[in-house]
Formats: structure tokens, C-alpha cells, sequence
């Protein structure tokens, strides 16, 4: 399915380039931390979290000269609010081949908001096994938390109102290179 977005409608906020530097910046305070790329999985959050994971990898190899075993988690079916929504869930599936017990996760997503969403994706990743520990990634946190979660590392701080949302592109299907960045939309625009 080719998402259709009219950004004419969102105002580009931080284009390619710079997104480019927060991922390095990020993948260099990874290694930072701990350079054993063996033990190091990168765990995106479908869909947003996954193609910023997917470059995140790509820039440690560079680095490291090895990549990191990487996955992808599916929130769909352990989101909080699954029965106050009417329509039938699209389960994408997760993908976690590499063994979870004993793994240093980074779990990544491209915009912290509430927290809702990294809640449900360490629910999904414990039901794999009991990682050495999990760090968390973001590209953008915009605030308005309402649970306790805090990002190990961040690509930028970006304070919003509630009427704003947050739209990060990085190379999904029909999305064009010229497009790719971070968006800024009033809700409810699609």
C-alpha cells in the first residue's frame, strides 16, 4: 500500500540533511556507550520507527564495519486503546531473528509523544525474551508525555501543541528522495 500524503499541506521543518546529522550524532553515542556491535540490536517500531532503525544500522556499519542485528516490532495488538477503536487492527507482524535474552536493545521511533507507543513495543519485545537491557531512540520528541518514558537518545527536542502533529518521511513506499524529513501538519491533515 503507497501512503498518498499531500505535503503541500505540512510545512518542512527539518529537511534530509540534517536528519542525516542526528543519525550520526545518535549512532556515535550507540557505540559511545557500548561499542560490542555483536551484542547490539536495533529493534525499529512499525512503520515510522522501522526505515529511521533501517538507516540508524546502515551508519554503524559504516562505522563499525559490522552491523548490528535489527528487527522490527508490530504494537498493533498490544496497544492500549485496541478495543475503543471500531475498525479491525492491520497486524504487519514482528521480526526478531536473533535471540532477544541477553541482547542490548536500542528500540527506535521516529516521534515520542505520549509514550503509549513505546509502552506497548517493550510489552511486545518481553514476550521474546529478557533482553541484558533496552535503550530507547528517538528521532523527535515533541513532549506531552503521559507516561514516565525518557529517550537514551535523541535527534532533536521539538516542543508542539496538542492541534500539531509530527511527521517523520525516510523512505517508505511512494515516498520521493526530494520529500524525505520531518513535517510539521495541524491535526487532523492527511
Amino acid at each position: 500500500m503507497v501512503r498518498q500524503v499531500d505535503f503541500s499541506k505540512g510545512k518542512l521543518i527539518i529537511d534530509l540533511t540534517v536528519v542525516d546529522r542526528f543519525i550520526s550524532r545518535i549512532a556515535y553515542e550507540i557505540l559511545e556507550k557500548d561499542r560490542n556491535v555483536e551484542k547490539l540490536a536495533l529493534v525499529g517500531i512499525r512503520t515510522g520507527g522501522e526505515f529511521f532503525a533501517e538507516r540508524l544500522r546502515d551508519k554503524i556499519k559504516e562505522l563499525e564495519g559490522k552491523e548490528p542485528h535489527f528487527g522490527v516490532v508490530d504494537i498493533t495488538l498490544y496497544r492500549d486503546d485496541l478495543l475503543e477503536n471500531d475498525n479491525r487492527p492491520l497486524v504487519k507482524g514482528t521480526s526478531l531473528p536473533f535471540k532477544v535474552s541477553g541482547t542490548r536493545i536500542v528500540l527506535v521511533d521516529d516521534v515520542l509523544y505520549t509514550g503509549r507507543t513505546i509502552r506497548s513495543a517493550l510489552d511486545a519485545i518481553i514476550d521474546f525474551g529478557r533482553p541484558q537491557r533496552v535503550e530507547l531512540a528517538v528521532l523527535i520528541d515533541r513532549g506531552h508525555r503521559e507516561l514516565p518514558i525518557r529517550p537514551d537518545y535523541i535527534g532533536k527536542n521539538l516542543p508542539t501543541n496538542q492541534g500539531e502533529k509530527i511527521r517523520v518521511y525516510l523512505g517508505g513506499e511512494g515516498e520521493s528522495e526530494a520529500e524525505l524529513g520531518v513535517y510539521l501538519f495541524e491535526k487532523g491533515t492527511k
